[in-house]
Parts: C-alpha cells; structure tokens; sequence
C-alpha cells in the first residue's frame, strides 16, 4: 500500500532537509536553486523508499520530479509501488 501525500510530504520534507543540511520550507526549490545536485536526487530517492517502505523506479525520472515538494508527493504517488 502507497502511503498517503501527507506521510509522502513528511518523509520528503525530512529527507530533503537531511541532504540539504537544512530546514526545506513550502515551495522552496531544490534542484533548480543548486541546493540538490541530481546525484543527491538518488540519494533522496533511496532515502524516501526506506521512509515510506516503497520502490521507486528512478529510470523513468528527471531531477527535475524532485525540485520542490508538491512536485515529490506527486512524482512518488505516480510511479511508487509497495517495497517487496
């Protein structure tokens, strides 16, 4: 079962914060500001499929599916499937 977009934004928040070494506001941009590279984009993804206990196929995604939060929740809603 796919944890629900406030458990999604929760664990994105805390995970994003984590590599970013800082607080990550509402609408704050990650990858478009510099604050993540796209290597730290696996990292963040590996992270979020511990947190939530899903499988997140990163070949299909861009950096860019991960530039702010809205856009996580939506990204890990579409493609997440429960972890094995």
């Amino acid at each position: 079962m796919i944890p629900d977009s406030v458990m999604i934004r929760n664990a994105a928040r805390e995970a994003s914060s984590q590599i970013a070494r800082r607080p990550i506001k509402e609408g704050q941009k990650l990858v478009s500001s510099g604050l993540i590279d796209s290597l730290s984009v696996l990292k963040l993804i590996s992270l979020l499929e511990k947190k939530l206990n899903v499988s997140i196929p990163p070949d299909t995604l861009q950096p860019e599916d991960f530039d702010d939060l809205d856009l996580i929740v939506e990204t890990v809603e579409r493609v997440a499937k429960p972890a094995a």
